[in-house]
């Protein structure tokens, strides 16, 4: 029969215990002598017993004194941590490290506390985000799946209508994996970006040309502000352009007839020279409890998530872009009024040796 594991840690235990007794009474006894060696001898002091009894007992209880006080400040708190770090290891990331125990593992805690929470905050993330894509992938499969058992089972007739339903809902499967494959290269820094000078005027009118129909055709306005028409930077000008067409889209998206949108440019706010991008509509607008969410994958307004024409991942591949070139992307917005994205670039945050864009 097999020792339980808490009586052999007390087999390992009672050697050290017994040298620890061992070496406290040598020390006693040591300091205790010398002491009735000092006071003889200097002093003339020759009470043996009083010497024999007081000493050893005051500096046992110093001892203790000073054992108790190390632990309070060392040992407990470093348990705590100990202790903390096995749940985590364990896969509880919900464990937090008291953080007033100690003055001088403060900081560490909070250090330590502050880690766990953004593992914490990244599996929940990793875990919306798989049932998220389940969402997603589920309902354009289920479609096509039902499209073609009808068309089988004799329930529908292959007529244009329904083959162009189900050609609908592999294109839409197809944007979606594009998309997530986008998303997962820009998120880990290897989505590959070609940057080359250009004129942002360029850029931006490109921008009013390709969505001026559809603006119309919607009864929105579409105009266009530029602070300086010579501003050039250099940046990938395709991802800029998606990063901008992403906005204007979802601009229009939710900019009733009767509306405007305009996008403007004007100087940056830093010290380093940049150029900021302003994406505006009198739109909707997003509650105040949705404004920090808004770049969050598959994020959408419409909580019913009966407008299936897009990914829900255009914001998030948006502002991973803007990060890739080094800039910021902002929100703000008023229910009622409309949104505002503000983008900020530096004038040459992707310089290299290519040929300018014209």
């Amino acid at each position: 029969m097999s020792t339980p594991p808490t009586k052999r840690r007390a087999h390992r235990f009672a050697p050290f215990m017994i040298f620890f007794i061992i070496a406290v009474f040598l020390f006693v006894g040591g300091a205790a002598a010398t002491l009735y060696l000092v006071f003889s001898e200097f002093s003339g002091v020759r009470n043996l017993w009083i010497l024999l009894c007081g000493a050893p007992f005051l500096l046992v209880i110093l001892a203790i004194l000073t054992i108790f006080s190390l632990y309070t400040r060392y040992g407990k708190p470093l348990e705590q941590l100990f202790n903390a770090i096995n749940a985590v290891e364990d896969g509880d990331l919900s464990v937090r490290v008291p953080e007033k125990t100690s003055d001088m593992f403060n900081d560490l805690f909070k250090r330590f506390n502050k880690m766990i929470a953004e593992l914490e905050r990244a599996e929940q993330q990793r875990r919306n985000l798989t049932a998220d894509i389940a969402h997603e992938l589920r309902t354009p499969l289920h479609i096509i799946q039902g499209n073609l058992e009808g068309l089988l089972d004799g329930v529908y007739q292959p007529t244009p209508e329904h083959i162009k339903d189900t050609l609908d809902e592999t294109q839409l499967l197809s944007r979606l994996v594009n998309d997530l494959q986008t998303l997962s290269l820009a998120e880990t820094g290897q989505l590959p970006l070609h940057p080359a000078p250009f004129l942002l005027a360029n850029l931006i009118h490109d921008l009013a040309a390709s969505f001026s129909s559809q603006a119309a055709s919607q009864g929105v306005e579409l105009k266009i502000k530029l602070a300086n028409p010579q501003q050039e930077i250099t940046a990938d000008y395709d991802r800029l352009n998606q990063v901008l067409s992403n906005l204007i889209t979802n601009a229009l998206r939710h900019t009733p007839q009767g509306g405007s949108i305009a996008i403007e440019t004007a100087p940056g706010s830093g010290a380093a020279r940049s150029v900021r991008i302003l994406v505006k509509d009198s739109g909707t607008g997003i509650a105040p409890q949705d404004l920090p969410f808004v770049f969050d994958r598959f994020w959408r307004g419409d909580k019913s998530r009966r407008e299936r024409t897009h990914s829900g991942l255009g914001l998030a591949i948006t502002k991973q872009l803007v990060h890739a070139h080094h800039g910021t992307i902002e929100v703000q917005s008023e229910l009622g009024r409309g949104s505002t994205f503000i983008i900020e670039l530096p004038e040459h945050p992707l310089s290299q040796q290519t040929p300018r864009l014209n």
